[in-house]
């Protein structure tokens, strides 16, 4: 596993922790916030993605779940929520397994094409 890819799995998971931490009436404000961040991942990545690709887009550019993100009143807590939002939705990659990303194999065609 890379190093960008390793320090990124633990930033979502520090965004998890810090959310779970959230006094009750914050969270749910968060809550609704993370889900718009997931929305907006679902949307630019779609469901087909490997947790390089989210690892790949959040060192790019993740100003953008910020903004969404201070859109649902997340405030000075956006930074865990995006964080949040992109651990949840790595846990959807076809390459997640059990929190660490899993090498996926090349499929090759055993069989010779037909003639």
């Amino acid at each position: 596993m890379s190093y960008a890819v390793e320090n990124a799995l633990f930033q979502w998971e520090e965004g998890e922790r810090r959310l779970r931490e959230a006094s009750e009436p914050a969270n749910s404000q968060l809550e609704r916030a993370v889900l718009a961040v997931i929305d907006e991942l679902r949307r630019r990545l779609g469901s087909a993605f490997l947790v390089e690709e989210l690892a790949d887009l959040y060192a790019r550019d993740a100003d953008w779940a910020s903004e969404v993100a201070q859109t649902w009143a997340a405030g000075t807590d956006a930074p865990w929520v995006v964080d949040a939002a992109f651990g949840r939705y790595a846990r959807e990659a076809t390459n997640y397994a059990g929190g660490r990303p899993r090498d996926v194999p090349r499929r090759t065609d055993a069989a010779p094409p037909a003639a």
